[in-house]
């Protein structure tokens, strides 16, 4: 109908530039590649800003620290870093009677070896108590208790 009226019926809504007033004929500030042209990244950064001086790198220092994770100690050697002199080792065993110890021997001489057959826990290295120390500078590193 508004064409028989000679008022032409528009094609297309109008662009984003055109409805929010934008002019679109500013020149960019960066180069912009042609449409079918790669960009090559030569001209492609932004001008450098004169404002400010470029940063400063200042040398970075690094410090390595390796943490020791606890160790359980128990009645086998243990393979670790001695804390006392820093050298790798195995840890030499010494057994002492503990708890478990007179606690055996006490049970034996309440069921009557009085003789000397309660002494028997104090030849039995799996009833002491376990001492870890370092062959090298022999510090103790730890201990295991039975009981």
């Amino acid at each position: 109908m508004s064409a028989l009226s000679g008022v032409p019926i528009p094609s297309a809504p109008p662009s984003y530039e055109e409805t929010t007033g934008i002019n679109v004929n500013y020149p960019h500030p960066y180069p912009v590649p042609e449409p079918g042209q790669k960009p090559d990244g030569k001209g492609m950064n932004p001008p450098p800003y004169m404002g400010q001086p470029a940063p400063v790198t200042n040398p970075v220092t690094v410090q390595t620290v390796y943490v020791q994770q606890p160790v359980a100690f128990y009645d086998r050697p243990v393979q670790m870093c001695c804390p006392s002199c820093n050298r790798m080792i195995v840890t030499r065993l010494s057994y002492d009677a503990g708890a478990l110890t007179w606690l055996s021997c006490g049970g034996l001489c309440l069921l009557g070896c009085v003789a000397g057959c309660c002494l028997i826990p104090f030849c039995i290295d799996a009833l002491k108590d376990v001492d870890h120390t370092c062959p090298n500078c022999r510090t103790l590193i730890g201990s295991y208790k039975r009981l």
